[in-house]
């Protein structure tokens, strides 16, 4: 069975949990928008649901488990599209099972998760070699970016309920 899948009576659910960077900065959400803040005492890191996409064969081999990546509550998901000819990432309303139970993969919505020891990283299915990451600053949003470790960090932890 495939980890980011849970089978449930006859329905797939997808997984929950929370990510935070190596620096211990956790997804917040702040006014429809997702930033990087520090873990502390207060501070409620939103539930992430995590499913992977039905048709794995029809994307990039060797890439990554392609999942898509959103939010418990309120019910949003990440997204890839170009905004003034730049690849940018978005909240966007969307249902998680709705996207999961399309007839073919919706790229957009789509992230290449890798694992490699503690640490994951999501790389966007609709544009390759763009990674989610967080600026070290505090309170920064998320972004989408081709500059691997070198002003943002684009290593998390994914701590699955």
């Amino acid at each position: 069975m495939d980890r980011y899948l849970v089978r449930v009576s006859s329905r797939t659910e997808p997984l929950l949990g929370h990510i935070q960077d190596i620096s211990h900065q956790v997804w917040f959400l702040q006014d429809q928008t997702l930033v990087a803040v520090p873990r502390k005492h207060g501070v409620i890191p939103v539930t992430i649901a995590l499913i992977s996409c039905k048709y794995p064969e029809t994307l990039e081999k060797d890439k990554g488990n392609p999942i898509y990546l959103g939010l418990k509550e309120p019910e949003l998901c990440l997204s890839c599209s170009k905004v003034n000819d730049q690849p940018t990432l978005q909240l966007m309303e969307q249902n998680i099972l709705d996207l999961y139970n399309q007839t073919e993969p919706v790229k957009s919505f789509l992230f290449y998760h890798n694992q490699n020891g503690r640490t994951s990283t999501f790389e966007s299915v609709a544009f390759p070699g763009w990674f989610i990451a967080v600026s070290s600053e505090d309170g920064c949003p998320l972004i989408i970016t081709q500059d691997l470790g070198k002003t943002s960090t684009t290593d998390f932890v994914l701590s699955l309920q």
